[in-house]
């Protein structure tokens, strides 16, 4: 047999392995796997089926060969997808290659952070109710920039060049949440002393918010619908709420047995603006339709009955990433609603005293969360839960919470020591 045909036959295999796993026979995926010894291993994928049917489909139409394959074509860096996927060349840096580039720090611990959908600023909210908005490319240059250099600015360059562009003021309470407005200059914040605010950060004089709304209680989640019309508030109290951001009129849900049952922990529209998902201290993840505002599916005990706290949605809307207070990280198939891949060795105590966030990288390759007896980020592949190098997040308290950058290898990483590390992987030279 030469060299070719023993390839395909190895792809052959992992398409069975990958095949077996997502239908839900893991005994048998994980027995095949022992004898065949794949290398990398196989994440769950769906694609040997759908070949299968090109494969009978062709038998019967021959010309029609080419245009059924042209929709089975993964891009480089068009995310996660696992109905098509089982080979994918990783085309980001490793998490553990990136350097902290700036360090900025709160009079309090520092609790949320956003990235504007560019991935040129960064906003960061503390328990001292302040809010930094932060410039990208000024970090990068303050952190490439010679420090004798630095010594010879004037206080007018200083000024310029410095990475903390604005300094809002306006809360009475923590900073619990954060998020950019998709197209205007606007950050919205959300905070304990029970009120949304909005802010023109495109002003430079400006370091109050041109309007706000008052809650009925503690705010802990927010999100902007794609289109920037509307806003999603999740509070202490179990009820979601959706606001019209240009009357402030409030809508929720008609059936009141569709809400949580305690304070909302996750809150996040998904990309085509179709669905919303929710998670809770109830230990469940609720996923809505985004019209109606009715909930079309509850995965209960997601994390095995603990705290879930955090969901994002992958660029696709087809998988829900969530992390819980039992250490571990799931990705979720909305499609067939079940647990496909679960992220694990974060804790090897076991549960965690304190809520933090998991989150994927720019191009969906990995998956990132903070350990948080060890203060390091653990990182895995996201397509087969294959677990990389930890990075040391060189921090003094435990991490609360962590933003990746939508659009190139950058990261923010909040913490209890009151500061917030702006981390980048910057281009080698070899």
């Amino acid at each position: 047999m030469d060299d070719f045909e023993i390839k395909k036959r190895e792809t052959m295999y992992r398409l069975m392995i990958s095949q077996l796993f997502y239908d839900g026979y893991k005994d048998l995926a994980v027995g095949l796997a022992a004898i065949i010894q794949p290398h990398p291993a196989c994440p769950p994928s769906d694609r040997l089926l759908k070949i299968v049917k090109l494969g009978l489909k062709y038998d019967d139409e021959e010309n029609k060969e080419k245009e059924d394959l042209v929709g089975e074509i993964i891009q480089p860096g068009a995310g996660i997808d696992l109905e098509f996927e089982t080979e994918v060349q990783t085309i980001s840096p490793e998490v553990a290659l990136y350097e902290t580039c700036y360090v900025t720090a709160h009079k309090g611990p520092c609790r949320c952070a956003a990235f504007h959908h560019t991935g040129q600023l960064i906003a960061t909210g503390s328990q001292d109710a302040s809010i930094k908005v932060l410039d990208v490319e000024r970090m990068l240059s303050k952190s490439a920039t010679p420090a004798d250099v630095m010594a010879l600015e004037t206080p007018q360059q200083q000024m310029e060049n410095h990475p903390v562009i604005r300094t809002l003021y306006d809360h009475n309470g923590e900073v619990t949440c954060l998020d950019f407005h998709p197209f205007e200059s606007i950050l919205a914040s959300g905070s304990d002393d029970f009120s949304i605010r909005f802010f023109e950060y495109s002003k430079p004089s400006v370091k109050k918010a041109f309007k706000s709304i008052q809650e009925a209680s503690e705010l802990t989640q927010i999100s902007f619908h794609p289109s920037g019309e509307y806003l999603l508030a999740g509070t202490r109290h179990p009820t979601i709420r959706l606001y019209d951001v240009n009357t402030f009129q409030c809508f929720v849900g008609s059936n009141a047995h569709d809400q949580h049952c305690g304070r909302i922990t996750g809150l996040k529209w998904s990309p085509n603006a179709n669905m919303f998902v929710s998670s809770s201290i109830d230990g469940t993840i609720k996923v809505w339709d985004g019209v109606s505002h009715k909930c079309i599916n509850t995965f209960h005990k997601a994390h095995d009955g603990k705290e879930v706290c955090s969901v994002n949605f992958t660029r696709n809307s087809k998988y829900v990433l969530s992390s819980g207070k039992d250490s571990l990280v799931k990705l979720w198939e909305l499609s067939t609603n079940r647990c496909l891949i679960v992220y694990t060795g974060a804790g090897v105590t076991g549960g965690m005293e304190h809520g933090t966030v998991a989150c994927f990288n720019h191009t969906e390759d990995y998956v990132l969360f903070p350990d948080e007896k060890t203060t390091s980020l653990c990182c895995w592949d996201s397509r087969n839960a294959e677990r990389q190098r930890l990075l040391s997040l060189g921090h003094n308290g435990v991490v609360r919470f962590l933003a990746h950058s939508p659009t190139g290898p950058a990261f923010v990483s909040c913490s209890d020591d009151f500061r917030a590390r702006f981390w980048y992987r910057k281009a080698t030279t070899d």
